[in-house]
């Protein structure tokens, strides 16, 4: 890319500094414009009019230089000479969202990926062709600009948003291909390679989109993991399944990742044996595959309910949100419901809700279960009425406060013999009624209806 070293005025400028960088340039450029006229019009013009012409030509340039961001004036209005190692080596400005190539070189994020865009595919600074171009974000030059900009009273630099879409290129895929070619190789080499795929799928969007280039970059990714046998080595295992969780994130991979028929399984075997690191991602890897509803219905087939269930109840606090999660997303569909009660669902939730561990996400799940009969049945047998009102009495969440109410509802149409318990509650502590006046849109509904019901089986006296 072609650099003529002289940078445009930046936005950032402040008017004062800009004024008076111009004021000094005209000055400079006069006095530049008489020692020119002497050495052109003198036929022995002095030696020393030489080298003022080039002093003068000399501070022009730093002072067109110090339009840029290589230069700018602090809290107290002073001129500051940016570190160098805080500059782009292409723009020659600080430095916004800096990035680390392959070569470990950084750079500007803007400026790098304009110069990748337009086809090159060597380093600016020292000429190597690049083995990928993934742009890693530099996060210590980051740390170390903005500390830099805070003890000069300066305001922080913004990354720039408008920047070129990432690209992918054929250096792109042949680093992936080499990399997955390892997995057919040595165990150091599969655990580098498995290592380094975790990376880039996280960090790289066009990363992710290149597996769904081909149908064999899965199987070739899972090579290394024997079906029974995935948790040979929990170090490979915690890569690989890590690296499809990234893979899922990406729109375009989603069918191809959960219909692949080897990918499900190792997933539900890494639910079941691995780190617990391994566990939680592999159930992240649901969820996140469960945005499409037919891969609802391939999962929920699959069998995967059974331990994603048995992993809530063990309760280990790095997974519990991630199963949570997928547990959600899996049982919007009407089959899956029955699946997770099936496994017992109920009883573990309910379990969980009692021992106040993650109640949001717990009671949403149960929400979403009680419109299953059975499920219904299974919550009158084990003392939820008792449960949702102490959490309605103790609680700030009126989301929370909303889906006990829903849930009660329910219990309260479905089984006659929960009403006296329920006309118990609200005789004592008004907890109905209080909600149908205060509570959001949808608790009000469903605790007027409550109230409905429970005033067409005998009178009551609401209490405040």
């Amino acid at each position: 890319m072609a650099r003529t070293g002289v940078l445009e005025e930046t936005e950032t400028e402040t008017e004062s500094d800009s004024s008076m960088v111009a004021a000094k340039a005209t000055e400079i450029k006069k006095q530049l414009e008489r020692l020119v006229k002497a050495i052109v019009d003198e036929d022995d013009y002095r030696v020393e009019t030489a080298d003022e012409a080039i002093r003068a030509l000399s501070s022009l340039k730093g002072l067109k230089l110090k339009k840029s961001l290589s230069f700018k004036l602090d809290g107290h209005g002073n001129l500051l000479d940016v570190p160098e190692d805080f500059r782009c080596p292409i723009s020659g400005e600080l430095m916004k969202d800096p990035v680390v190539l392959a070569t470990g070189q950084t750079y500007d994020r803007p400026f790098i990926q304009r110069w990748l865009n337009e086809g090159n595919r060597t380093c600016p600074q020292t000429k190597q062709v690049f083995s990928h171009t993934v742009l890693t974000p530099n996060h210590l030059v980051q740390e170390m600009i903005s500390q830099w900009c805070r003890e000069h009273g300066m305001e922080l630099p913004k990354p720039v948003q408008d920047i070129d879409e990432e690209v992918v290129t054929n250096a792109d895929r042949g680093y992936l291909n080499s990399l997955l070619q390892k997995m057919s190789s040595s165990l150091s080499d599969q655990k580098e390679a498995a290592k380094e795929l975790r990376l880039l799928t996280k960090r790289s969007s066009p990363f992710r989109a290149l597996f769904g280039e081909s149908i064999e970059t899965i199987p070739q990714l899972l090579s290394p993991l024997s079906p029974g046998q995935a948790d040979t080595d929990p170090d490979l295992q915690e890569d690989l399944i890590t690296t499809l969780l990234n893979l899922s994130i990406h729109d375009s991979n989603k069918r191809l990742v959960a219909e692949h028929p080897l990918v499900i399984p190792l997933l539900i075997e890494s639910l079941i044996s691995g780190t617990i690191q391994t566990k939680s991602n592999a159930a992240a890897t649901f969820f996140t595959l469960a945005a499409i509803d037919s891969n609802k219905i391939i999962i929920g087939t699959s069998g995967a309910l059974n331990p994603l269930i048995d992993l809530l109840d063990e309760g280990h606090p790095l997974a519990m949100k991630d199963v949570a999660s997928a547990i959600f997303s899996l049982c919007s569909v009407l089959e899956n419901k029955g699946r997770a009660i099936n496994a017992g669902a109920v009883r573990v939730i309910l379990q969980k809700i009692m021992d106040r561990v993650l109640v949001a996400e717990l009671l949403a799940i149960l929400a979403m279960l009680s419109s299953h009969q059975k499920a219904v049945q299974e919550m009158c047998e084990l003392g939820t009425v008792s449960c949702l009102f102490g959490i309605i009495r103790e609680s700030d969440c009126e989301h929370n406060k909303e889906n006990c109410i829903a849930i009660l509802y329910t219990i309260c149409f479905a089984d006659r013999t929960k009403l006296k318990e329920i006309k118990e509650e609200e005789m004592a502590n008004g907890t109905v009624s209080r909600l149908a006046r205060t509570g959001t849109s949808r608790a009000k509904r469903k605790a007027s209806g409550i109230l409905e019901r429970l005033n067409k089986t005998g009178s009551i006296t609401h209490t405040a």
